[in-house]
Protein backbone atom coordinates (compact mmCIF):
# COMPACT_ATOMS: atom_id res chain seq x y z
CA UNK A 1 0.00 0.00 0.00
CA UNK A 2 0.89 3.61 -0.95
CA UNK A 3 0.91 6.44 1.82
CA UNK A 4 0.23 9.82 1.46
CA UNK A 5 1.51 12.27 4.05
CA UNK A 6 0.78 15.67 5.09
CA UNK A 7 3.29 17.32 7.87
CA UNK A 8 3.48 20.53 9.84
CA UNK A 9 -0.18 21.20 9.46
CA UNK A 10 -0.77 23.82 11.69
CA UNK A 11 -4.96 24.44 12.57
CA UNK A 12 -6.10 27.04 15.41
CA UNK A 13 -9.02 25.53 17.79
CA UNK A 14 -10.47 25.76 20.88
CA UNK A 15 -9.44 22.84 22.75
CA UNK A 16 -8.68 21.60 27.25
CA UNK A 17 -10.13 21.51 29.89
CA UNK A 18 -9.32 24.72 31.95
CA UNK A 19 -10.95 27.58 31.79
CA UNK A 20 -8.97 29.99 29.95
CA UNK A 21 -8.39 27.57 27.38
CA UNK A 22 -11.68 28.11 27.09
CA UNK A 23 -11.35 31.13 25.81
CA UNK A 24 -8.76 31.04 23.28
CA UNK A 25 -7.64 29.35 19.88
CA UNK A 26 -4.60 27.41 20.14
CA UNK A 27 -2.82 26.18 17.59
CA UNK A 28 -2.46 22.08 16.88
CA UNK A 29 -0.05 20.64 14.88
CA UNK A 30 -0.67 18.00 12.60
CA UNK A 31 1.03 15.20 10.70
CA UNK A 32 -0.81 12.14 8.70
CA UNK A 33 -0.06 9.73 6.91
CA UNK A 34 -2.76 7.85 4.47
CA UNK A 35 -3.19 4.61 3.15
CA UNK A 36 -3.78 5.22 -0.39
CA UNK A 37 -3.15 2.68 -3.65
CA UNK A 38 -1.78 5.47 -6.66
CA UNK A 39 -1.66 2.91 -9.23
CA UNK A 40 -4.69 3.97 -11.04
CA UNK A 41 -3.60 7.68 -10.72
CA UNK A 42 -0.19 6.81 -11.55
CA UNK A 43 -1.36 5.12 -15.09
CA UNK A 44 -4.08 7.66 -16.12
CA UNK A 45 -2.69 11.03 -14.84
CA UNK A 46 -6.12 12.07 -13.59
CA UNK A 47 -6.53 13.67 -10.14
CA UNK A 48 -9.88 11.92 -10.19
CA UNK A 49 -8.25 8.74 -9.05
CA UNK A 50 -6.11 9.93 -6.62
CA UNK A 51 -6.65 10.91 -3.00
CA UNK A 52 -6.52 14.61 -3.37
CA UNK A 53 -4.48 16.11 -0.17
CA UNK A 54 -5.30 19.51 -1.03
CA UNK A 55 -8.90 18.62 -0.10
CA UNK A 56 -7.81 16.60 2.32
CA UNK A 57 -6.12 19.26 4.49
CA UNK A 58 -9.04 21.71 4.04
CA UNK A 59 -11.51 19.46 5.63
CA UNK A 60 -9.01 18.64 8.16
CA UNK A 61 -8.74 22.62 9.04
CA UNK A 62 -13.07 22.96 8.65
CA UNK A 63 -13.18 19.86 11.06
CA UNK A 64 -10.54 21.41 13.60
CA UNK A 65 -11.67 25.09 13.64
CA UNK A 66 -15.39 24.42 14.06
CA UNK A 67 -14.70 21.73 16.78
CA UNK A 68 -14.43 22.37 20.45
CA UNK A 69 -13.76 19.35 22.30
CA UNK A 70 -11.87 19.36 25.72
CA UNK A 71 -9.50 16.52 25.14
CA UNK A 72 -7.12 16.06 22.40
CA UNK A 73 -7.79 12.25 22.67
CA UNK A 74 -11.77 12.92 21.68
CA UNK A 75 -10.21 15.43 19.04
CA UNK A 76 -8.24 12.96 17.25
CA UNK A 77 -10.16 9.65 17.05
CA UNK A 78 -13.23 11.52 15.44
CA UNK A 79 -10.80 13.34 13.14
CA UNK A 80 -9.62 9.78 12.18
CA UNK A 81 -13.05 8.87 11.51
CA UNK A 82 -14.51 11.93 9.70
CA UNK A 83 -11.23 10.95 7.08
CA UNK A 84 -11.55 7.63 7.13
CA UNK A 85 -15.52 8.01 6.32
CA UNK A 86 -15.61 10.83 3.94
CA UNK A 87 -12.14 9.60 1.54
CA UNK A 88 -12.55 6.19 2.45
CA UNK A 89 -8.87 5.90 3.95
CA UNK A 90 -8.34 2.34 4.92
CA UNK A 91 -5.30 2.88 7.10
CA UNK A 92 -4.04 5.90 9.09
CA UNK A 93 -1.67 7.30 10.88
CA UNK A 94 -2.38 10.89 12.98
CA UNK A 95 0.09 12.70 15.20
CA UNK A 96 -1.30 15.56 16.82
CA UNK A 97 1.39 18.16 18.37
CA UNK A 98 -0.43 20.63 21.53
CA UNK A 99 3.26 22.58 21.46
CA UNK A 100 2.98 24.49 24.66
CA UNK A 101 0.92 22.44 26.70
CA UNK A 102 3.74 21.09 29.55
CA UNK A 103 5.86 24.05 29.65
CA UNK A 104 9.15 22.48 30.23
CA UNK A 105 8.19 20.51 26.98
CA UNK A 106 8.85 21.67 23.30
CA UNK A 107 5.96 19.23 21.86
CA UNK A 108 3.90 16.97 23.50
CA UNK A 109 0.76 14.91 21.63
CA UNK A 110 -0.90 11.66 20.37
CA UNK A 111 -0.45 9.43 17.86
CA UNK A 112 -2.90 7.15 16.75
CA UNK A 113 -3.44 4.60 13.97
CA UNK A 114 -6.63 3.52 12.42
CA UNK A 115 -7.72 0.71 10.00
CA UNK A 116 -5.60 -1.68 8.16
CA UNK A 117 -2.42 -1.22 5.70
Amino acid sequence: MDIIFLRGLEVNAVIGIYDWEREIKQTLVFDIEMANDIKRAAETDDISYALDYKTVSERIVEFVEQSEFFLVETLIEELAKVLRQEFSIPWIKIMLNKRGAISRAKDVGIIIERGER
